[in-house]
């Protein structure tokens, strides 16, 4: 149990040096636009389709379940209510940040473990390259603007998915549906939504970078690095999603 609880301890400390070091080194020349773009395509766009489909069908069946459950309350007009609350408040940052830190934290894991049991990382510190400026920088940083626009899109598709369900299966007018959505939701259940997703992308990123650059004992290292990178980051955005609720609560 002692040497659990210290090899996480040892685990978070490398994680606050690296962040400390990736914002330090994010703000000093050159700025690595290539880096940036490239991995922007690579972890934001080819998101797209994973958190479009997850969001897509959740809202499907949260629309029917939610219909199903109100029933027998005579509560089917609040659909739409629960429905955009639901969404664009805890369901489509959390299983977007989820779906994110699956396949993207354990790409960016893979590669760096990749690189570090292959020595490419210490050929970079040969060569005087900080591996936190070409390596950890551009992906926390695509990862930071990628996933809340990624958010964004899948909370417009989980909506459209009750939408759809709603006016096949309920039987509401399309235009009933969208304005109780818009009567639910406030400027600030949007942003509070939208809000948790920048402290999402940070952790895993984080976690995926610091799990990759520490891998060790060759492809056996990486997989195990890879599979600890998935668990920790999924704990800590349901964790964290916990503490920036009720932060986010107190304005």
């Amino acid at each position: 149990m002692n040497g659990l609880l210290r090899s996480w301890l040892v685990a978070l400390g490398g994680m606050t040096l690296l962040s400390a070091d990736g914002i330090r080194q994010a703000f000093r020349r050159p700025f690595e636009r290539a880096l940036w773009l490239e991995q922007l395509e690579h972890l934001g766009v080819q998101s797209i389709t994973i958190t479009n489909v997850t969001l897509l069908f959740t809202g499907m069946v949260l629309a029917v379940q939610t219909a199903y459950s109100l029933a027998s309350y005579g509560g089917q007009s609040f659909v739409g209510n629960l429905l955009g609350l639901a969404i664009v408040r805890e369901l489509g940052p959390v299983l977007t940040a989820l779906m994110v830190a699956g396949r993207v934290g354990a790409g960016i894991t893979a590669e760096l473990g990749s690189m570090a049991v292959t020595e490419q990382v210490d050929a970079l510190r040969v060569l005087a390259a900080s591996p936190t400026k070409k390596l950890v920088v551009p992906r926390v940083g695509a990862l930071v603007i990628a996933l809340p626009l990624l958010t964004v899109l899948a909370d417009a598709i989980g909506l459209f998915g009750g939408l759809v369900m709603a006016v096949t299966q309920i039987g509401q007018p399309r235009a009933y549906f969208v304005s109780h959505i818009l009567l639910a939701l406030t400027v600030y259940d949007v942003v509070s939504g939208i809000g948790k997703t920048f402290f999402f992308a940070f952790f895993i990123g984080i976690i995926a970078c610091y799990n990759g650059l520490n891998a060790t004992g060759g492809a056996d290292g990486v997989g195990k690095a890879t599979t600890n990178t998935v668990v920790v980051a999924s704990i800590a955005v349901i964790i964290s999603d916990f503490f920036l609720t009720q932060m986010f609560l107190m304005f």
